[in-house]
């Protein structure tokens, strides 16, 4: 492996989690499905960047400069940038914002400093002030499974909008990943396949090559370096 990860939880009610990583070399690895949008931070050869990247709905692979730093702020389901929704961003389709300075960058006609690994959440606060991030409570109740059958279709909408899933597809990628954990912590794989809720062992392994791109047998064995892969529980 040479990407590195380290992550948090976050106490704010807009963040899913906090992540930081390095880079030892260049290389390929494989970015795996993701239904949280996400705010990256990219340090490479002295420059810094600030990008916005949407949920991905299947498995790709992609580049990795050598020498790099990156810091992502992973939003909770519901929390959305009015200007940049989510689904414009899906699929690595990712917007650089404008460089400012050499500590800052273009958001909404000002100048805001890049947000570290410690102060996420103040950064996350001021955006949420100007309204720049705005929270949706109806995907928050849809996924609590607190709506009536008079709310659902309004609910889809609003969750279609605000996360650019639809709530199967968010289902999917949250169980993949809760798969894999599942595995890469020595979990047998029929285990697996009871615990996450699958059919047979035959339908774990085609969502986990859609999704994540790999068999169960080479997510055991770590054949190939992962995107972050953070936590998740089952819905």
């Amino acid at each position: 492996m040479f990407i590195f990860f380290e992550d948090r939880p976050s106490d704010s009610p807009f963040i899913e989690r906090v992540f930081r990583c390095r880079s030892e070399r260049a290389g390929t690895f494989l970015s795996m499905a993701a239904s949280y949008w996400t705010m990256v931070v990219t340090r490479v050869s002295g420059k810094t960047t600030f990008t916005l990247r949407g949920p991905e709905t299947h498995a790709t692979i992609a580049d990795c400069p050598a020498d790099g730093e990156w810091i992502g702020i992973l939003f909770k389901l519901g929390t959305f940038m009015p200007k940049f929704p989510a689904r414009m961003l899906m699929d690595r389709n990712d917007l650089t914002l404008p460089d400012a300075t050499s500590r800052s960058f273009w958001l909404d006609s000002s100048a805001w400093e890049y947000p570290d690994f410690e102060n996420a959440e103040t950064f996350v606060g001021r955006l949420m002030h100007h309204e720049l991030t705005r929270r949706d409570p109806l995907v928050e109740a849809a996924l609590r499974g607190q709506l009536d059958t008079s709310s659902l279709r309004s609910a889809q909408r609003h969750f279609l909008k605000a996360t650019g899933l639809t709530q199967h597809t968010m289902h999917q990628i949250q169980r993949v990943r809760y798969a894999m954990n599942l595995l890469m912590e020595g979990v047998p794989i029929l285990d697996t396949v009871h615990q996450a809720g699958y059919f047979d062992q035959a339908h774990l392994t085609r969502s986990l090559r859609r999704f994540a791109g790999q068999t169960p047998a080479q997510i055991i064995h770590e054949t190939q370096q992962l995107s972050f892969l953070y936590k998740t529980n089952l819905l």
